[in-house]
């Protein structure tokens, strides 16, 4: 009877005055929800006030300026979504700031990440527009969209390519096609590096890598398979922090014809 009263008052002791671990947990369960909800309203709200502030003011510049002007508007947003988001980006090498850019593409985040570190036009893929909030920030940003199920589709988006680099822009290209888990490099599809060949500009190449210290970078930050973009990313708004290491090669122009281009330029990110 006596220790049936004793093992009650124990477990009353317990429930009242829990131990250090058990508050340790609690705190961190509170303080990981609160910064996931908080994050979650910061990205949506400040976006869409970045896309009022993007359809205000990009009409005010001349046609040939505006897709610089959607570039800076992109890095700004990005340098803003890195730190609400707790990414960490860390450089080896300098990025290019002209001509093209191909990388290694493991979600959504490369974007987000390589913007944050300098003005670039993107190229994705057309399912991208319609993805929610992010399609509305792509088309303002004045992402290159390719149509991969048209053939033809290529040679137009080409000569985007070719204009956009002919402008001064830098150009990042995901010649994988698709992104991935990060644990190999995909071949690189070579049709898009035609602008390349054409223009003889500089092409550098890059390596994205990401880091957690809880939980699976290829299931919770690379965003493949058949993954579901909203629950993927309201996962992510409750990580403390996401690691970024991007690495680059010195740009440089390229000699050969499309698909030798595209075997080098695999090989110098897959040695980073």
């Amino acid at each position: 009877m006596n220790d049936a009263i004793c093992r009650a008052s124990a477990a009353a002791d317990a429930d009242q005055f829990p131990s250090p671990s058990q508050r340790d947990g609690r705190q961190f369960l509170v303080t990981t929800t609160f910064l996931g909800i908080w994050r979650s309203f910061a990205v949506t709200f400040f976006s869409l006030c970045a896309l009022v502030e993007n359809a205000i003011t990009i009409p005010f510049f001349a046609r040939t300026s505006r897709l610089h002007a959607r570039a800076a508007w992109l890095h700004r947003w990005s340098r803003f979504a890195c730190r609400v988001l707790g990414i960490r980006v860390t450089t080896r090498g300098s990025m290019p700031s002209s001509g093209l850019l191909v990388s290694n593409h493991l979600s959504y985040l490369d974007i987000v990440v390589l913007s944050s570190i300098r003005s670039c036009v993107f190229v994705a893929k057309r399912d991208v527009a319609a993805w929610p909030l992010f399609g509305w920030l792509a088309y303002a940003a004045g992402t290159i969209f390719v149509d991969r199920q048209r053939r033809l589709s290529s040679v137009a988006i080409v000569k985007f390519i070719r204009d956009a680099i002919a402008g001064g822009s830098l150009v990042v290209l995901f010649p994988e096609g698709t992104s991935s888990d990060g644990l190999t490099v995909l071949p690189f599809k070579s049709a898009l590096l035609d602008s390349a060949v054409q223009l003889r500009c500089p092409v550098g190449a890059a390596a994205i890598q990401y880091a957690l210290d809880k939980g699976s970078v290829a299931d919770e930050v690379c965003y493949w398979r058949d993954m579901t973009l909203v629950p993927h990313l309201l996962n992510l708004f409750f990580k403390r922090e996401i690691r970024s290491k991007c690495s680059f090669t010195p740009s440089k122009i390229r000699s050969g014809n499309r698909k030798e281009i595209a075997s080098e330029l695999r090989d110098e990110v897959m040695s980073m």
